[in-house]
């Protein structure tokens, strides 16, 4: 997996431009469409962008001094200031909020780079770590956004290309077992990438040279960003692009991943 920051901070820097584009010729009724997320309206995925990165603010602020992250409490009076804007001011008030995030991740001198450390989730964080976080919640929401108003949008490339070598953490986190034991040789294209998916008691995705000997096994091929878009649960019938099954069903594992 990718370490170094420049790369995460550099790919979050081109989302939020890329986001920033989308969200310029926005209508009023386009802001108050559904999103991708059913119970979500344009605007409030662009809301919730915007208290995220005031929550990333916080845990930013804490892998700089040292100090443990901030609970729940702290993050409440940030939920509600932004449920209580109007649709204009979520989607404005959202892009500046991500332009701060991102310019302090920007700003870092190497010092400060290198000292970064942040407990969090049940893990130590460097400064990597935390943009990657950031970096997947705001492709992946961005998406959220675009398909509403383009069905066959996709997640960019630049996070995909990321974001698939992450998916073995997450998968193993949100995946709820069906206990039918399974292993399935996963594929991806754009960019190539090789997986061992396992299921049973516990769901796990590996990363797998590809070819094992032995019996063939079942196998799924599907293009990177579909593959991230089925581990975070988006990858509905409707916005699922073409894909290669043998010996298994595609639609056994969308139960099994309900996403974020």
């Amino acid at each position: 997996m990718e370490t170094h920051p420049d790369r995460w901070i550099g790919a979050l820097r081109r989302s939020h431009d890329a986001l920033r584009a989308l969200a310029g010729p926005l209508t009023a009724g386009q802001l108050a469409q559904p999103s991708y997320c059913s119970d979500w309206s344009v605007a409030h995925v662009f809301s919730h962008l915007g208290s995220q990165a005031e929550v990333f603010g916080l845990w930013f602020d804490a892998g700089l001094s040292g100090q443990g992250p901030p609970g729940q409490d702290a993050f409440r009076p940030i939920w509600a200031a932004w449920n209580a804007k109007d649709p204009q001011a979520q989607v404005a008030d959202a892009l500046q909020a991500n332009e701060r995030l991102v310019e302090r991740f920007e700003s870092l001198d190497a010092g400060q780079r290198e000292r970064f450390r942040l407990p969090l989730f049940g893990q130590d964080l460097d400064l990597a770590g935390l943009a990657r976080m950031r970096l997947s919640e705001h492709a992946v929401h961005s998406w959220d956004i675009a398909v509403a108003l383009d069905p066959a949008a996709t997640i960019a490339p630049e996070p995909t290309g990321l974001l698939v070598d992450t998916l073995g953490q997450l998968a193993a986190w949100t995946g709820k077992p069906d206990g039918t034991k399974r292993r399935v040789h996963v594929s991806t294209s754009a960019p190539e990438r090789h997986f061992m998916l396992e299921t049973g008691e516990a769901v796990s995705l590996e990363p797998s040279a590809g070819g094992e000997g032995g019996e063939p096994l079942p196998e799924l091929r599907l293009p990177a960003e579909a593959l991230i878009r089925l581990v975070y649960g988006r990858l509905g019938p409707a916005h699922t692009p073409p894909v290669e099954t043998r010996g298994v069903d595609l639609g056994e594992f969308r139960p099994m991943f309900p996403g974020l």
